[in-house]
């Protein structure tokens, strides 16, 4: 008999999935491990592995289709075999109409076998089709890794057609409305008047967790804030350093250091400083972590997602980059899993890159901060010996959670926080 394959649960929070695309079709012959297709949660878009070797005889929702978890998607059985009728013998395949969710067919009561399957992150297979161990350098494998990517189906760019960290990189890149400054080159609307057309744009998952996440934040969390100016120039410096150094060292696969990777130490070095910090509300008290398990910040085309470096308090400068690394390319590939995205208890996020002089961020409940990073600015400055000169200034904001974190503790923790950033050999001992 064919079995019925459901919508699986991908993450605890999961009631609804969106079954954003397919990877097979009706008659693929499918082994295990294969994958179906990419389903949409309030967290991530995850693909949806295959758990029953066999052919695809029937696929009960189309793409685009807004499921609850259990609701049938497809069947697997024997070729020639006859799909099962979720609920009714002429069930239609539920289609979607631009701009709604398509139609959930009911779930079967009693037909087939119902099973979940796996949703795991693909693979890193370090040798070629032919068996041959691929050309790659450490520093590529050891971010392909964290990324998910396989090695030996990348074409190499270094030396020997060796595949470098910027393979990898390019690999899972996102446009580059995810990446970067937006594109204001944008195209008019057929009719010639206005910025775009009236349209009621259907929300995505993920969108809808952010809204309720954030409102329920900004509701509920007594938030203060607090800002002070930093002297970037010595940060500055040695991250030129470094990178040359690293340059000089690695050649062209060397690491690269960002101004982002410094902010991320540095403010595990100052939560090991001022603890107090690094805690959340628990109703009736406050729980204090052992562990610093940094989120940060990575803006996506649907809105923005907060990967997590755990243990930070343990890693070196180095270690938590190459972390940081793959995290983003993972969420710009859409590979990033709930576990990755969850049980933080410090958020950073920085907008320096787009311009932005200061911000204050929405606290990341069940964190009790979040620091909010602007740009480096170049700006007339008074020095030590009272002239006035050219300085590199970055203002950094904290936002705090008044339930949790006082006034006085979270300007302790800014004070920590920028001696890290103006003498960052600090973060090296």
């Amino acid at each position: 008999m064919a079995d019925i394959i459901d919508m699986p649960k991908l993450s605890d929070t999961m009631t609804v999935g969106t079954l954003v695309k397919w990877n097979v079709k009706e008659g693929d012959t499918l082994a295990f491990g294969d994958i179906l297709c990419e389903v949409e949660t309030d967290k991530a878009t995850m693909e949806v592995q295959n758990t029953i070797p066999g052919v695809l005889l029937k696929m009960y929702a189309a793409a685009g289709a807004q499921l609850p978890v259990g609701a049938p998607i497809c069947a697997i059985g024997k070729k020639g075999e006859v799909a099962p009728a979720p609920g009714s013998t002429n069930a239609p395949t539920p289609k979607a109409e631009p701009g709604k969710p398509a139609a959930v067919p009911p779930i079967p009561e009693s037909t087939g076998v119902s099973c979940a399957p796996q949703a795991m992150a693909s693979p890193v297979v370090a040798t070629t089709q032919t068996g041959e161990r691929a050309k790659a350098s450490p520093y590529a494998k050891r971010m392909a890794e964290k990324a998910g990517v396989n090695v030996a189906a990348l074409s190499g760019t270094g030396p020997g057609g060796r595949v470098v960290g910027n393979d990898v990189l390019a690999a899972t890149a996102a446009p580059a409305s995810a990446a970067g400054p937006l594109n204001v080159a944008v195209a008019a609307p057929a009719d010639g008047k206005g910025i775009q057309a009236d349209a009621d744009v259907v929300v995505s998952s993920m969108r809808q967790t952010i809204a309720r996440r954030l409102l329920e934040s900004k509701l509920t969390v007594p938030h203060f804030y607090l800002e002070t100016e930093v002297d970037a120039a010595p940060l500055l410096a040695l991250r030129e350093t470094l990178n040359r150094r690293l340059t000089e060292a690695s050649g062209k696969d060397a690491l690269k250091l960002s101004v982002n990777d410094f902010i991320l130490k540095a403010s595990a070095e100052a939560l090991r400083r001022v603890p107090a910090v690094n805690a959340s509300w628990a109703g009736t008290s406050i729980r204090t972590h052992g562990a610093v398990h940094l989120a940060f910040g990575v803006a996506l085309e649907d809105g923005l997602v907060t990967p997590v470096v755990r243990d930070a308090q343990a890693k070196s400068l180095r270690d938590i980059a190459l972390e940081a690394k793959a995290l983003i390319a993972k969420a710009r590939a859409k590979k990033l899993t709930p576990a990755e995205m969850s049980g933080s208890t410090f958020t950073v996020t920085n907008l320096g890159m787009y311009g932005v002089s200061g911000f204050f961020g929405i606290i990341n409940a069940p964190n009790a901060a979040i620091l909010s990073v602007g740009a480096t600015v170049q700006k007339p400055i008074v020095d030590a010996q009272g002239r006035i000169v050219v300085g590199q200034r970055m203002v950094v904001g904290l936002s705090g959670d008044h339930r949790v974190v006082d006034g006085a503790t979270a300007a302790q923790f800014l004070q920590a926080l920028r001696q890290m950033l103006e003498e960052p050999a600090l973060m090296m001992i």
